[in-house]
């Protein structure tokens, strides 16, 4: 099969690791968080029997905290090239491999033991040779500080680049029903494209992360954007049994996006990020399978005033201030 589906934790780290063993000429790593120790072991042994490897790893996060500094000391002591992610972008938070010029991965999991473990997360496997190639030049772009332009007509969604325009047009393409896994639903284009597809009939459902989750700066876009589609009916809920990190949407048991993006601005303005959109037959059916699974195993998000100010009095003391809720809502 040209692409294939990875479901984590189900499917355990071994997939990337029998990828990496089989590495014969080239490995191009991109990762927001690379810590997982099998995964370093497997990378450092590719590097020591002659595989070129290339990793690029973001330096810190936004609010200035480091990141990978483990990770970078330990591939640079074994001759693995390292470089720090592209500055032009406040965050690369891209996750991708690409495994002798021939496969690529595209990924919601961060390369550390609790995405492996414990969070519901996602990658798409792809030998189709325009979508290696263009992940291939993403990277390079980016490692040699080029500019980089997503193709016309490709199913590669980038960030910078075309990802709100390739998500708000498969959310408007949608007929019936349309399934979402992310962690935040923050960004007001999305959001308007959700409205307008509920409007005209499509059955949506939401798996979010609660709201304590959210840091406190991101709190109002964050359940503001989520009150206003239970607010329209849009049935929000949150996992039980197990961690959401992934980044899924499924339109019409038909058509599905995984990838790394959060909707929410910073992702698709300031972010390197990658995604991809396939309608292969058994990927969809396992994403559907898996989203069915994770919604019996989920329970309806409590967004009223009182719910709110419950979850999130020890987050944000002025949280009714913040998210402007009335003596009257109280």
């Amino acid at each position: 099969m040209s692409r294939s589906l990875i479901v984590l934790p189900d499917d355990s780290s071994k997939p990337l690791i029998d990828a990496i063993n089989g590495a014969k000429s080239s490995l191009r790593i991109k990762m927001f968080v690379f810590s997982d120790p099998s995964l370093l072991e497997a990378v450092i042994a590719a590097r020591k029997r002659g595989v070129d490897v290339r990793v690029m790893l973001n330096p810190e996060r936004r609010d200035g905290e480091k990141e990978n500094a483990e990770a970078r000391e330990r591939l640079k002591a074994a001759a693995v090239t390292v470089k720090d992610s592209n500055p032009c972008f406040d965050v690369t938070h891209e996750k991708s491999m690409v495994v002798d010029g021939k496969t690529a991965y595209i990924q919601s999991l961060n390369w550390e033991a609790r995405n492996l473990t414990e969070t519901r997360d996602y990658a798409v496997v792809t030998s189709h040779a325009h979508e290696v190639g263009e992940v291939t030049a993403g990277f390079d772009a980016d490692w040699n500080r080029t500019d980089f332009v997503a193709l016309e007509g490709s199913n590669v969604i980038w960030c910078t680049g075309n990802g709100r325009q390739k998500i708000c047009e498969f959310i408007d393409k949608t007929k019936h029903s349309l399934w979402l896994q992310n962690e935040r639903y923050q960004d007001p284009v999305v959001i308007e494209c959700l409205v307008r597809a509920h409007t005209r009939g499509v059955k949506i459902r939401v798996m979010a992360r609660p709201p304590h989750k959210l840091k406190k700066e991101k709190l109002v876009e964050g359940v503001s954007g989520l009150r206003v589609l239970q607010d329209l009916g849009v049935p929000v809920h949150k996992l039980k049994h197990i961690k959401l990190h992934g980044k899924v949407m499924l339109a019409d048991d038909e058509r599905a996006i995984v990838g790394s993006i959060n909707i929410a601005p910073g992702s698709f303005d300031s972010r390197r990020e990658l995604a991809i959109e396939v309608d292969d037959e058994h990927i969809v059916h396992r994403i559907r399978r898996t989203l069915e699974h994770d919604w019996d195993n989920s329970k309806l998000l409590d967004l009223s005033a009182e719910g709110l100010l419950k979850e999130l009095k020890d987050v944000d003391p002025e949280v009714a201030q913040d998210l402007g809720i009335s003596r009257h809502d109280k």
